[in-house]
């Protein structure tokens, strides 16, 4: 069985790393030294994180650039967790004052802004990135204008990768089922196919709107505001263009009847088929319990809540992800793949955190799980006071 909580291989083909590794060094060496003589803002530094699974890494200094810009440096594995870096070659750039995130997508940023004249790169509103005409099929073109008052599915799809098509059939019943029932709500398609003729094969099985594919630099634009890493996604947005979730794929599948839309996140989820993909987005709490008994996964979720609701809320009061996802996983064939993927013992309850890009568990085998044991088990690992075992 594949293994989709698997993270990516240790040793990732350094090919379009090495390409990006010397774009990127030219971007340093040639843009950001105008960039400097311009601004009071200037970037000052730059750190490199390799794909490697130790915990630290070697530094790195890569040819062309500057004196002026200091060293490139390694570090610590954890922040491919802090910013739930899923691909590698990733470029993020930061706000060296607050820690907080510019633009996921520093990539892009190479590509399209090669001067740096958009410089510093923050994000903006949504409504002024999808700006424009949007088409429909068989229909006239709509003003984004128009989306005023509607909660959106911004989609992150192509022709060529087969997550998506499959995606796209459940996504056309849920579209389908939301606007029947009275509910605001559209999607926009971005884009990926590598060519019009695909788009327009792909777009004609589609019933909402789509940002022209010839638009190249809006949906550059919006892969960059949102930090597409991979594809399908599905991203969902409130009325004021305010992320609801960013796990709208994951919200499709399990919520067949879209009873729960507009799909506000779960401080807590069930581990199941369609959501294991999301542990490898960063370390997850997982609680293992006995299904068979009624009751007990439910039971499981309620006492895991109130510490989950208390990270969540302390972290999105400094703007920030929360550093853990929290699941609770009861007894099928995926779970069992789960634990012989990461050598657990078949204990229940069993109290775990999964931190697959570091390739590392931590484990409380108790007999008894209990909302204190539970709390001081969070706070020991984000306080880095556990001792990891390898996966």
């Amino acid at each position: 069985m594949a293994t989709q909580f698997e993270a990516g291989s240790s040793k990732p083909s350094a090919k379009p790393c090495v390409s990006i590794d010397l774009e990127a060094s030219n971007f340093l060496a040639e843009t950001l030294p105008a960039i400097a003589l311009n601004t009071t803002r200037a970037p000052t530094s730059c750190s490199f994180l390799s794909a490697g699974c130790s915990h630290f890494v070697r530094p790195v200094a890569l040819p062309h650039v500057p004196a002026w810009f200091g060293q490139w440096l390694s570090l610590p594995l954890k922040l491919w967790n802090k910013y739930r870096i899923s691909n590698i070659p990733s470029l993020i750039f930061l706000d060296a004052t607050t820690g907080k995130v510019v633009c996921r997508n520093g990539l892009l940023v190479i590509r399209d802004d090669p001067e740096g004249l958009e410089f510093p790169w923050g994000p903006k509103p949504f409504r002024e990135v999808v700006a424009g005409p949007l088409l429909r099929n068989n229909g006239p073109s709509l003003e984004s204008s128009s989306l005023e008052g509607s909660h959106v599915g911004v989609y992150f799809s192509a022709h060529w990768c087969p997550p998506c098509r499959s995606l796209t059939r459940v996504l056309v019943e849920s579209y389908r089922k939301i606007k029947e029932a009275g509910q605001k709500f559209e999607i926009i398609f971005v884009s990926a196919d590598r060519s019009e003729e695909s788009f327009k094969q792909y777009f004609n099985e589609m019933p909402w709107l789509a940002v022209p594919y010839t638009d190249e630099a809006r949906r550059s634009r919006l892969n960059r505001l949102y930090g597409i890493q991979g594809i399908p996604t599905l991203i969902v947005l409130d009325p004021q263009g305010e992320v609801i979730t960013r796990q709208g794929r994951v919200e499709v599948l399990n919520d067949e009847d879209c009873r729960e839309f507009p799909w506000h996140p779960k401080p807590v989820l069930e581990l199941s088929d369609s959501n294991a993909v999301q542990l490898n987005e960063g370390p997850c709490l997982v609680l293992f319990v006995d299904s068979e008994d009624d009751g007990e996964s439910e039971a499981a979720k309620q006492l895991i809540q109130p510490i989950a609701e208390k990270i969540i809320a302390k972290y999105k009061a400094k703007e920030e992800e929360a550093p853990l996802l929290f699941f609770v996983a009861g007894e099928d064939d995926m779970t069992d793949s789960l634990r012989d993927y990461t050598n657990l013992p078949e204990a229940a309850p069993l109290l775990t955190i999964l931190d697959m890009s570091a390739r590392a568990k931590y484990v409380m085998d108790v007999e008894e799980i209990t909302p204190a044991i539970v709390e001081t088990f969070v706070n020991d690992f984000l306080a880095e006071k556990l001792k990891p075992e390898p996966i």
